[in-house]
C-alpha cells in the first residue's frame, strides 16, 4: 500500500533553469534529514528552458499549467498535490526550502495557514541585494498595513512567497486570482474566513537568476492594492460615501437655516448645490458598497457577514419602496410649492428664499427617490438565489 503523502512542496515555475535544481536538492535535504514523507511539485507555467526535464531528472513532478499567470500556475500546482499539506516557495533560490519543517511543524499544530515574515518589523532578515529598495520601504510595508487595516489580518508580510497551509483551507478558501495578487488573495481570505494562521520569520536571499524577474513593481503592486479595495468594500465605497453624505448632508441643513458667512465670503445658494451634489455622490456610494457586498457574498467571494443580512431583512425591497416614495412626495410637494410661487410673480424671476428652499431641496429629494427605489430592486435582484 502507497504510504500517505505528507507534505507536497510545490514550486511555480517560468523558465527557471538556472535555479530549479537547487531549490529542488534544497527541499529534498529537508525532506531526508526530517523523514517527512514528502513530494515535489513544479507548477511549470510554459518553460522554455528546459525546466522541466531539470525538475524531472531530479525527482520532482512536473504539472504543465496552460493558464498564465503566478497565481495560475499555483493554482493548478496545489490543486494536483496530493499532500496533506503544501508548503509553497518560489523556484529562484531567494527562499531557503531548507526550512520547510519550521511550516510542518506549526501546520502539524493544527494552523491552516503558516506565513513567512521576511520584513525586520516581523523578525525576518533581507539580505543585502535581496529586495529592491522601493519593494523593501514602500511596496511590501505600504500594502501589507494596507491589509492588515483593511481585513484586521494579524499577518506582517502579506506578500512572502514561501508559505504553507493544509490542503482543507486551501480548498476552503476558493482563490480565484490568476496573477500576483494571489498572495493577497490567500491572506485576506483566510483571515475573513476566521482560519488559523501564524507567522514565522524567515531570510529573504538574493535570487540566483541571470534575467530579470517577473515580477513588475507598479503594475503587480497596483494589482495588490486594486484587489485589496475591491475585496473591501467598505473602504471603497462605505467610508468615503459616509463622508460625502454627512459633509454634504451638514451644510446643506446649516444653509437651509440661511447664508453662511467665514470672513468675507458668503456660502449661499451655489454651496447649497455643491451640498446637494455630495449627499446624492454619498449615497450612490453606498448603494455600491451594498451591491458589491452582496454579490460577493451571493458568488462566495466573501463569507456571509451578520450586519448586512441584518440591514437586508430591516429594509426589504418593499421597504425601500415606501421610504423612495416619501422621499418622492417631499420632493413633489416642494416642487409644487415652488410651481405655485413662481406663478404668483407671473412666471417671471423666483425670489433668492424660493430658490434655495424650495427647488433645491425638491431636487434633491426627488433624485434620492429614485435612487432609494431603483437601488433596492436592484439588491433584490443581486439576492436571488442562483445554481
Amino acid at each position: 500500500m502507497k504510504p500517505e503523502i505528507e507534505l507536497s512542496i510545490v514550486m511555480p515555475c517560468l523558465n527557471e533553469a538556472e535555479t530549479l535544481e537547487t531549490c529542488i536538492k534544497k527541499a529534498q535535504r529537508a525532506i531526508d534529514r526530517h523523514a517527512i514523507s514528502a513530494e515535489i511539485v513544479i507548477a511549470d507555467n510554459g518553460s522554455t528552458d528546459g525546466s522541466q526535464d531539470i525538475a524531472r531528472q531530479n525527482g520532482a513532478r512536473v504539472i504543465d499549467i496552460k493558464e498564465k499567470g503566478y497565481g495560475s500556475a499555483l493554482r493548478g500546482g496545489i490543486s494536483a498535490a496530493q499532500g496533506k499539506y503544501v508548503v509553497m516557495g518560489d523556484a529562484d533560490d531567494s527562499y531557503d526550502f531548507g526550512e520547510v519543517f519550521r511550516f510542518v511543524e506549526k501546520l502539524r499544530l493544527g494552523y491552516d495557514l503558516v506565513m513567512g515574515c521576511r520584513l525586520p518589523k516581523g523578525g525576518g532578515t533581507i539580505m543585502p541585494g535581496a529586495m529592491p529598495l522601493k519593494h523593501r520601504l514602500l511596496g511590501n510595508p505600504v500594502l501589507s498595513c494596507i491589509g492588515q487595516v483593511f481585513f484586521k489580518s494579524p499577518m506582517t508580510d502579506f506578500h512572502c512567497g514561501l508559505r504553507g497551509f493544509s490542503k482543507a483551507a486551501f480548498e476552503t478558501m476558493e482563490l480565484h486570482t490568476t496573477g500576483m495578487e494571489f498572495a493577497s488573495e490567500m491572506v485576506i481570505k483566510a483571515t475573513l474566513l476566521k482560519l488559523r494562521m501564524a507567522e514565522i520569520p524567515i531570510t529573504l536571499h538574493p535570487d540566483g537568476r541571470s534575467r530579470p524577474p517577473h515580477l513588475r513593481s507598479w503594475r503587480d503592486g497596483w494589482r495588490h492594492l486594486r484587489f485589496m479595495l475591491m475585496y473591501s468594500p467598505r473602504w471603497l465605497f462605505f467610508f468615503p460615501g459616509m463622508l460625502f453624505l454627512a459633509i454634504g448632508a451638514l451644510v446643506f441643513v446649516r444653509l437651509m437655516m440661511g447664508p453662511i458667512f467665514i470672513g468675507t465670503i458668503g456660502l449661499e445658494s451655489n454651496t447649497l448645490l455643491v451640498a446637494g451634489m455630495s449627499i446624492l455622490i454619498g449615497f450612490q456610494m453606498i448603494s455600491f458598497y451594498l451591491f458589491a457586498k452582496v454579490f460577493a457574498i451571493t458568488e462566495g467571494f466573501l463569507p456571509e457577514d451578520l450586519k448586512i443580512d441584518t440591514f437586508l431583512r430591516v429594509f426589504p425591497l418593499e421597504v425601500g419602496i415606501l421610504i423612495g416614495i416619501v422621499f418622492f412626495c417631499l420632493g413633489a410637494g416642494l416642487m409644487a410649492q415652488a410651481v405655485t410661487l413662481w406663478g404668483q410673480t407671473g412666471y417671471g424671476e423666483l425670489a433668492y428664499l424660493v430658490k434655495l428652499k424650495k427647488v433645491v431641496p425638491a431636487i434633491i429629494f426627488l433624485l434620492l427617490s429614485c435612487q432609494i427605489i431603483f437601488s433596492s430592486f436592484f439588491l433584490s435582484i443581486l439576492r436571488l438565489h442562483r445554481k
